[in-house]
């Protein structure tokens, strides 16, 4: 071989020759999404390591989101055996107290309204599928339906088991919305809510005895053997996470699940969501529904929550609910149930909804598990 030919073997294996128009376009997407996470401090712990897969997913001839690849290897571990969001949500569960919600049970329902944009974003993903360029199956459907539960472990779990084809798009939908909280929720809050609503001041909350919250995270799971085993994976390991966070007995192993092992696979998780976003498989029209969808989704869950709080304080005047608090039923915790009270607080200074809003907030995460088991249960079966 003479020089030239090496010169020439060596240009023709360069990104510069062979970059296409949709690799640099995915990559600058990549790129953005690190900036939103640097810059504007949004959800970075998760932003940053799926823009930064992103990248490596579409750089010419590497292969690194390939099978063999390896962030494709870590894929095939973690996603496609479902792995990591089931020890993500052992992880919320040890980092969660569900005190505001023992102490006021009714606030569960709150939780349970908020996921009424999982099943709208179903029903929306269905009448897509009539239009050209959306091939959306019931699966497929229900996959995306999930987004509406605002929780990104929830949404790549069952997107992983349902339409793999589509966890992209799905995973950086349901992340970017949870992220975009803040920017998303206020409006909404402000459009179905009235001044002096968002004032109302709302009672000291009971005290919870260790007892009840040892009680609880067994109870949950027993409700949920009982009536519907395909959503006891999540909701399993948020009890699990739970239980030997409140035990007292266990801080080594519930540090470990709060600190270290959240931590690692919180990074093998974003890279391997990013290694999704490859340009084939993520520039198309289904992916901008998929995106629509979720925001439509997204505020339709905040609406419901709302509307749910006002109608329980007309009916219970005498025990005032703040409707801000419904709004943090979405499952983006503890995001929502902050935006809860800072919305509140503009309204009244002296109003302090974070702990109420926090029973909600975690009844969606309960919520949202229940209902992609209600959605791995059935759509397998149609």
């Amino acid at each position: 071989m003479n020089l030239g030919e090496a010169l020439y073997n060596f240009w023709v294996s360069t990104g510069l020759v062979n970059f296409e128009l949709g690799q640099a376009t995915m990559i600058l997407v990549g790129l953005v999404l690190i900036y939103l996470a640097i810059a504007k401090k949004f959800e970075p712990l998760l932003l940053l390591p799926i823009g930064f897969g992103g990248i490596l997913a579409n750089i010419p001839l590497a292969a690194i989101a390939g099978p063999e690849g390896l962030i494709g290897m870590i894929y095939a571990v973690g996603i496609d055996t479902g792995v990591f969001p089931l020890f993500i949500f052992m992880g919320v569960g040890a980092m969660t107290d569900f005190g505001p919600l023992i102490a006021n049970p009714k606030t569960a329902l709150l939780g349970a309204a908020a996921q009424f944009g999982i099943f709208f974003t179903l029903m929306g993903a269905l009448f897509l599928s009539g239009i050209p360029g959306f091939e959306f199956n019931v699966a497929d459907a229900a996959a995306i339906g999930i987004i509406g539960g605002a929780d990104g472990p929830t949404s790549i779990f069952v997107a992983s088991q349902l339409s793999p084809r589509l966890l992209g798009a799905i995973a950086v939908a349901a992340y970017s919305y949870m992220a975009l909280v803040p920017i998303i929720q206020p409006p909404v809050m402000k459009l179905l809510t009235t001044k002096e609503e968002r004032k109302i001041k709302m009672e000291q909350l009971r005290h919870v005895t260790k007892r009840e919250k040892i009680i609880f995270p067994l109870a949950v799971l027993g409700l949920t053997i009982l009536l519907l085993p395909s959503a006891t994976p999540l909701v399993g390991m948020l009890m699990f996470g739970n239980l030997i966070k409140e035990a007292g007995v266990t801080d080594r192993l519930s540090n470990a699940a709060q600190n270290e092992l959240m931590n690692i696979v919180t990074i093998m998780l974003g890279l391997s969501v990013g290694s999704k976003l490859e340009a084939d498989k993520f520039l198309n029209i289904e992916t901008l529904g998929i995106l629509v969808l979720g925001l439509v989704a997204f505020v339709i869950g905040t609406g419901t929550g709302l509307l749910l709080a006002k109608l329980m304080n007309k009916l219970s005047p005498h025990h005032p609910i703040n409707p801000l608090i419904g709004a943090a039923g979405v499952s983006a915790v503890p995001m929502a149930a902050r935006v809860a009270n800072k919305v509140g607080k503009d309204a009244n200074p002296q109003n302090y909804l974070l702990m109420h809003a926090m029973g909600p907030n975690v009844a969606g995460v309960i919520g949202s598990a229940i209902a992609a088991g209600v959605l791995l249960a059935i759509v397998p079966m149609m």
